[in-house]
């Protein structure tokens, strides 16, 4: 917590400069606390620059033809697409249903990761037992296991589901695993040394202990679960967004196609955030 504490008055005194020696933390110079001021604005400058220029090279490519209109409209086209299909209601149609089941699928799937995840990293005769299977199971690409969820879940809702939860299990467990494995043994023997109790050594050292890693887990769990639902919508669906871009490149309606593309990217970015959003509010030692 130390740590902490330091990172936190760096941070202030990056804010402020004049707060840093009531702190006790080393002051930085108002020219150096100016120029860090600036090179964040420059940061902040070019994460917005770098994909309007790309947009728009793309356009004016495009409106040159020197890419092929057809398969790659220009943004322009794509962006007025986009706003017809939200004034008439037909993306939020698509979106919702797969919102609704990328949340119901990462739930399915990241609870009983992060559960067995933890009982792997504290307990040897539960790793040794769930260790080999997760190894020999991981590789198979969850696609592959379609077929096979269809059979035994039906068609409907449930297998999408838990289509969903198979590709967002492994990374979970996974990472929750080595979260624990990398806490300090230092805490786990002062818990022991203290008597500490199983449900206190759990919420208080494993948990707080795995959660960075654990998150990381979560962070490649939401990007997987969002192109497995792409995937699954196209294979057995009649809404959501992957059954847009799978008609819309059938009927060969390729702006249309882009607008699925783009909803997929900015729901991967807006759940990238809140995942962050959430690791820092639980460890705000980090």
């Amino acid at each position: 917590m130390q740590h902490a504490g330091t990172r936190r008055a760096v941070n202030l005194s990056r804010r402020d400069p004049h707060t840093a020696d009531r702190m006790g933390t080393p002051r930085l110079s108002d020219a150096e606390w100016q120029a860090e001021r600036r090179s964040g604005q420059v940061e902040r400058l070019l994460t917005v620059l770098g994909p309007l220029l790309i947009l728009a090279l793309w356009e004016m490519l495009s409106r040159a033809e020197v890419v092929d209109p057809r398969f790659f409209p220009p943004p322009s086209r794509i962006v007025l697409r986009l706003g017809q299909m939200i004034a008439s209601g037909d993306l939020w149609w698509h979106a919702e249903v797969s919102l609704g089941r990328i949340a119901a699928g990462f739930l399915m799937g990241a609870l009983p990761g992060v559960i067995l995840g933890l009982a792997i990293g504290l307990y040897r005769p539960v790793r040794a037992l769930l260790t080999p299977l997760i190894g020999a199971l991981m590789p198979i690409p969850t696609m592959a296991l379609v077929p096979l969820i269809m059979i035994l879940f039906g068609l409907g809702e449930l297998s999408k589901w838990v289509t969903i939860a198979t590709s967002v299990f492994f990374p979970v467990v996974i990472n929750t695993a080595a979260g624990v494995a990398s806490i300090d043994p230092i805490y786990i023997d002062v818990a022991r040394n203290y008597g500490a109790s199983r449900w206190s050594f759990f919420t208080r050292i494993a948990l707080p202990g795995a959660l960075p890693v654990m998150f990381e887990g979560l962070q490649m769990g939401q990007a997987i679960a969002l192109l497995t639902i792409v995937a699954a919508e196209m294979v057995a669906a009649s809404r959501g967004v992957g059954y847009l871009i799978w008609t819309s490149y059938k009927t060969f309606q390729i702006a249309q196609m882009f607008v699925g593309l783009l909803v997929i990217a900015s729901l991967g970015y807006l759940f990238s955030l809140a995942l962050r959003a959430l690791a820092h509010r639980l460890t705000p030692w980090r």
